[in-house]
């Protein structure tokens, strides 16, 4: 326990002196330090500092004595211990105001005690308190070593710190999800991944506290609700932070009033801890991600020839092959625009992204465990990639049910984000795999190249545009197709005015000019210009039925490119 003013008061050699201010507060004023000074303060005094003088510099000027007692207010003192009965025979009643008003303990002593004494005394309980301070921080630190060696859980180290520390505590990995919290932990709780999710927790702007400790300098903290959370890095081997230690307090506490000596050693005991927790615990998480996504890779790569082969791995894995899967792809398209509107350092784009990615991968398993279905789950090439158990009676119900779920889910926690999903066909065998993912790779294409961002596509309805696909492979073809287009395309660069668009919705309306101008927004007049450009540009004639077909089938086609 730390030393308190009522305890240098308890010492022998202080039982002649009186308490003049602050007798309400001795219990609780910590003392760290002990001196005797005499003006000019300056900034020898500091915190929580027990001070005794003379007042010999201030001539028995009472307002010299105000100036100096403001100072040693400033100080932040622990108490003001004046001797009486040379330099100054009173305090007068203005400073007996002022230390009332400030707070500051203010107590009389005889002249005839010597400060050498007190000093000697105050120094001796000060170097007790150190000790015995010290012995219980080791202790602690004991403690929590033994509860990584017994291979506790980390809920129960977080249980550990809560009882030491006197306030809920949450440990989270380095993108804030939430890893353990102490069994006492506030409805705040209930909010932490939307508030990970709008990049307030954690912190990512350092801003230290103003303090010589190391530790103390780590230190951020975060104002939400009724609370002040207290963050404090989890640095491993690599010197990066990995992980976050949070402690939450009510907001009416301040950070002065919880960083005791004691509180600041049993946290920096706590944060080499939980590093020493995480690091065995992402070495095995690492080992078996990289065994789940290697296994995965395989299966849509068609690297395995045998069934017995592949259900042996997966098995391993915790993975059932004997059911039907179907292959789908999804690829967040607007995730790198997301972030720069949260105005956040682009240092901290990779951990962002890492994070949206684990939150869409939580709501796909989600879903699943909501349908009762069987999952295979991986982010690889940009892209998610799902094979998901299916029912073959109604195979497209049951996807469109997933994906609806998955949509909504992200919608509530991630509203802005926009997914394109390509959705393969189910295929017989071991190969089945790797031509299900075929599938759903082309459809994802297409999904983007036709449908724009955000829609999905299955393979089986894609047959006009596959053939698009395979003409645009013949060469012969490629040449007219490239022919036709590329002067469109030229001049939109060059003018602005997208053609390609304007032929395409005024082909969907059959040749009507009046609601193919309606739909562009644009003049009848403007329309036709633009018509008379298009078959300038590429010297079809739009009244030629086979001149309007191939224009038409052109950009079709070039639009399928990918």
């Amino acid at each position: 326990m730390s030393l308190k003013v009522n305890d240098i008061l308890n010492l022998e050699i202080m039982k002649d002196a009186i308490v003049v201010t602050g007798e309400n507060l001795v219990k609780e004023k910590e003392v760290q330090w002990v001196s005797a000074m005499e003006m000019p303060v300056e900034s020898f005094v500091r915190k929580n500092e027990f001070v005794l003088t003379t007042a010999i510099g201030c001539g028995q000027d009472y307002k010299e004595f105000l100036k100096f007692l403001s100072d040693i207010i400033d100080s932040e003192a622990s108490a003001l211990v004046v001797a009486l009965g040379r330099h100054i025979f009173e305090i007068p009643i203005e400073a007996i105001e002022l230390a009332n008003k400030n707070q500051l303990i203010l107590i009389e002593i005889p002249w005839e005690i010597r400060f050498s004494e007190i000093i000697e005394e105050v120094m001796l309980e000060l170097n007790d308190a150190n000790y015995k301070e010290s012995r219980r921080s080791e202790k602690v630190q004991q403690e929590l070593l033994n509860l990584i060696l017994q291979e506790t859980e980390l809920t129960c180290i977080a249980n550990y710190l809560y009882k030491n520390v006197g306030y809920p505590v949450i440990i989270t990995d380095q993108i804030g999800t939430v890893q353990a919290n102490s069994n006492v932990c506030p409805d705040l709780l209930d909010q932490w991944r939307e508030y990970t999710v709008k990049g307030i927790i954690p912190a990512r702007k350092l801003v230290s506290l103003a303090s010589h400790d190391p530790m103390i300098q780590k230190i951020q903290t975060i104002k939400i609700e009724d609370y002040s959370i207290v963050q404090l890095p989890v640095i491993q081997v690599s010197e990066n932070t990995q992980d976050f230690l949070f402690v939450i307090l009510p907001s009416s506490i301040s950070l002065e009033q919880f960083l005791t000596q004691y509180t600041v050693n049993v946290l920096e005991h706590a944060v080499t801890t939980i590093a020493l927790w995480f690091s065995r615990k992402n070495a095995v998480d690492e080992a078996k991600s990289i065994l789940h996504d290697s296994f995965i890779k395989a299966i849509y790569n068609g690297e395995f020839v045998s069934w017995d082969l592949a259900n042996s791995r997966a098995e391993k894995m915790g993975y059932t092959l004997t059911c039907p899967y179907i292959c789908i792809t999804g690829y967040p398209e607007n995730l790198k625009n997301l972030f720069k509107q949260r105005n956040l350092d682009e240092e901290f784009y990779q951990l962002w992204f890492e994070s949206m990615i684990h939150y869409i991968k939580e709501e796909i398993f989600y879903a699943a465990q909501s349908l009762h279905k069987k999952v295979m789950l991986t982010y690889q090439e940009e892209k998610l990639l799902v094979f998901l158990e299916i029912s073959l009676d109604n195979k497209k119900e049951g996807i469109t049910n997933f994906l609806d779920l998955v949509d909504r889910r992200l919608r509530n926690l991630l509203p802005n984000v926009v997914i394109s999903w390509g959705i393969g066909n189910y295929n017989e065998g071991i190969l089945g795999f790797k031509e299900s993912y075929q599938n759903a790779k082309i459809a994802l294409n297409i999904s983007r190249n036709k449908k724009g961002y955000g829609n999905r596509v299955m393979y089986e309805n894609t047959r006009i545009d596959r053939l698009l696909l395979n003409l645009f492979q013949n060469s012969e073809m490629k040449e007219i197709i490239m022919t036709t287009v590329e002067p469109l395309v030229e001049y939109n660069k060059q003018r602005n005015l997208d053609l390609i668009e304007t032929i395409s919705t005024y082909n969907h309306y059959q040749g009507n000019v009046s609601k193919t101008a309606k739909a562009l927004f644009l003049h009848r007049q403007s329309l036709l210009y633009r018509l008379r450009k298009i078959e300038e540009l590429t010297g079809l004639s739009l009244v030629d039925p086979e001149d309007l077909f191939l224009l038409d089938l052109s950009i079709k086609t070039w639009k399928m490119r990918f």
